[in-house]
């Protein structure tokens, strides 16, 4: 596939294993329709994608999938339509749907060789979380990208080392509660979230973020 020849160029025949790889992508909106756009162009030749909401005007300064002309349309069906005039072999399957404990098991019914959470709802998370480890899918789940502002530093972490970080605390303390003994691999930054009224965010700080994630479970399925 000539849109791949120069991703061919670095990691030569591993691309083989990129294409023919299935993800699943909870949330496509400021972190994960960045990862989405990753995934199209790397050439995975399969993406599930789950979110059950909406574009808004607010989402414009940072998702990727929001323009003008997507306000009011559902993430989900945006993405799919966007998949189209990037990838044209691959297969992309969406669930416009609110996962939660009750339906994961419904929602996350074939096998995949890595789930990426960009969820934000922390309950749902959790729900994640669990049933991947208890079904030994490979994860990996983003933390917070808000009221932050300078030179972005994220890594990967188990989730249980992570500092400076609201979102990540919460899940810490869910997953204690379910008595919860594994691991988590997470994308994270330290940086002192700023104090703000409400919950604000610039652009680079989900891309990066998203960049890191693909760029992690690449190196995942291809073995390095």
């Amino acid at each position: 596939m000539e849109e791949t020849n120069r991703t061919e160029l670095v990691i030569g025949k591993n691309i083989d294993k990129i294409k023919s790889s299935h993800i699943a992508l909870l949330g496509v909106g400021g972190v994960g329709g960045f990862v989405f756009e990753m995934l199209l162009r790397l050439g995975v030749s399969k993406i599930t994608i789950v979110d059950f909401d909406n574009f808004e005007k607010s989402n414009l300064n940072r998702q990727i999938l929001a323009l003008t002309d997507t306000v009011g349309q559902s993430k989900v069906e945006v993405a799919k339509e966007r998949a189209k005039n990037i990838n044209k072999d691959i297969k992309v399957i969406s669930k416009n749907i609110k996962i939660d404990e009750s339906n994961i098991h419904e929602v996350l019914n074939e096998k995949y060789d890595y789930v990426i959470d960009a969820i934000d709802d922390v309950k749902a998370k959790v729900a994640v979380i669990l049933y991947c480890s208890q079904k030994s899918i490979p994860l990996i789940t983003s933390m917070g990208t808000g009221n932050r502002y300078k030179i972005p530093q994220f890594e990967v972490t188990n989730i249980f080392k992570t500092s400076n970080d609201g979102l990540a605390r919460k899940i810490r303390s869910e997953l204690r509660k379910a008595n919860f003994k594994g691991q988590v691999d997470c994308v994270y930054t330290k940086e002192i979230p700023e104090k703000t009224k409400g919950l604000g965010s610039v652009v680079y700080y989900p891309l990066m973020c998203a960049g890191v994630i693909v760029s992690f479970i690449t190196n995942k399925i291809i073995g390095k």
